[in-house]
């Protein structure tokens, strides 16, 4: 069921900037997969808290208050990523934080081999090659099926030994916009290595579904902030009880299980905490029931962010305002299927004589920010086994509108002669 108008409008409210920018005026933002839009909330909370001087771990009221905004914002992360063990904490990005947990997964471990998927971003798999090589093992990335844009459980299973140490999965790409089935492919390869340690890349995950930890048998799991609804300069890991405790960069005599190192951004804790009120704020306007536990609305707040998004894709690809849509037009090819059970708010399209690059500047110049994907650093490992050297990604999230998707359209239907 998609949101009425009046909680659209009201869930629009929640966040800056949701109808243009400070810099270019109106605009609709289909650039989510860069970064969301910001919760008003989660500025505020960090003002508010990056302007005292206070430390945590003191002997005044000031330093007491902190520590308890940091184990609510620890709480909040374990809420929302459904876990009841492990640690959580925070580091400088999602990419140093996936980069932190490979390389201590891979030196914790003797010997075996390390492996991941070619669907995944470099934060993984640029770790996963300099520590394979400093530790001496083998890595190997197994290919993803080029018309799904999904890498499941007959891709993995091939290369999963007895040996396998490490592995790495990617909840969702930033590149097609397709997720993966987590709980199966980590089911598969703990069938045949139960002792591997199994680290995924949630960053472009978080903001479009349900993350349940406990379900899912890892021992690594990482998002950003600045793409789930907060800010920048802040990742969130949580990690096994066995990762917690393997071998990592910690001060001599902490314990074991701390991987924290200096002082905490409360502000970052607090911000996050925010993001969890939100849904649960948002799971309630969405239920009828005023009994429910915080974790069940979060629940319904991810079943309510899939179908207004589910809601999004299906207009981007079969049109809304009378403009056909990107799956009705000659001249746009898709990325992946036009129908995907697996596709979270985003498609990535090219059009006939038109260079990506400039189809974004179109859209730009028109009031729509989306953005190219080109084989760089961060997203030739998809496309190129795609055949693309770019392609205009649109990603959506429960905030946007049909109305957005139209003024898109509207534009792409010019370039492509419709």
């Amino acid at each position: 069921m998609t949101m009425s108008p009046e909680l659209l409008l009201a869930v629009r409210e929640k966040f800056h900037h949701a109808d243009s920018c400070p810099y270019q005026g109106p605009r609709a933002f289909f650039e989510n997969a860069g970064g969301s839009l910001t919760l008003k909330a989660a500025v505020e909370r960090t003002a508010e808290l990056m302007a005292l001087p206070d430390n945590q771990g003191r002997t005044n009221v000031a330093s007491q208050a902190l520590m308890e905004i940091i184990a609510q914002g620890r709480a909040d992360m374990k809420l929302l990523f459904g876990t009841s063990s492990g640690e959580v904490f925070i580091g400088e990005s999602g990419t140093e934080l996936l980069g932190r947990l490979i390389r201590n997964a891979v030196l914790a471990t003797e010997d075996g081999r390390v492996i991941g998927s070619h669907l995944e971003h470099p934060a993984t798999y640029s770790a996963c090659r300099r520590w394979a090589k400093v530790a001496g093992r083998r890595y190997e990335q197994v290919p993803f099926d080029d018309t799904t844009t999904v890498v499941g459980v007959d891709h993995y299973r091939p290369v999963i030994t007895p040996d396998t140490a490490v592995a790495t999965i990617i909840h969702a790409s930033p590149v097609t916009g397709m997720h993966v089935d987590v709980a199966a492919i980590a089911a598969e390869i703990r069938a045949v290595a139960p002792d591997c340690f199994i680290i995924v890349d949630g960053i472009q995950h978080a903001a479009h579904g349900r993350i349940d930890i406990d379900d899912y048998d890892v021992d690594g799991y990482v998002v950003s902030g600045y793409k789930l609804f907060s800010r920048h300069n802040f990742g969130v890991a949580w990690v096994s009880d066995r990762l917690a405790t393997a071998p990592h960069d910690q001060l001599d005599g902490a314990p074991a299980n701390v991987w924290e190192l200096g002082t905490r951004d409360t502000s970052a804790y607090a911000a996050f905490s925010e993001v969890v009120r939100y849904l649960e704020w948002l799971g309630a306007e969405v239920t009828d029931d005023d009994g429910m536990e915080p974790r069940e609305l979060i629940e319904q707040a991810a079943v309510a962010i899939r179908d207004q998004e589910q809601d999004l894709v299906d207009a981007m690809m079969w049109g809304t305002g009378g403009l056909p849509g990107l799956g009705q037009l000659d001249a746009v090819h898709v990325v992946g299927p036009t129908t995907s059970e697996h596709r979270s708010g985003m498609v990535s399209f090219t059009i006939d004589g038109h260079d990506s690059l400039d189809v974004v500047d179109a859209l730009n110049a028109d009031g729509v920010r989306t953005h190219a994907r080109k084989r760089d650093y961060y997203s030739a490992g998809v496309l190129e086994p795609l055949g693309l050297e770019n392609c205009v990604r649109a990603s959506a999230s429960h905030y946007n509108s049909r109305a957005e998707v139209e003024r898109m359209l509207a534009t792409v239907n010019r370039l492509a002669g419709s």
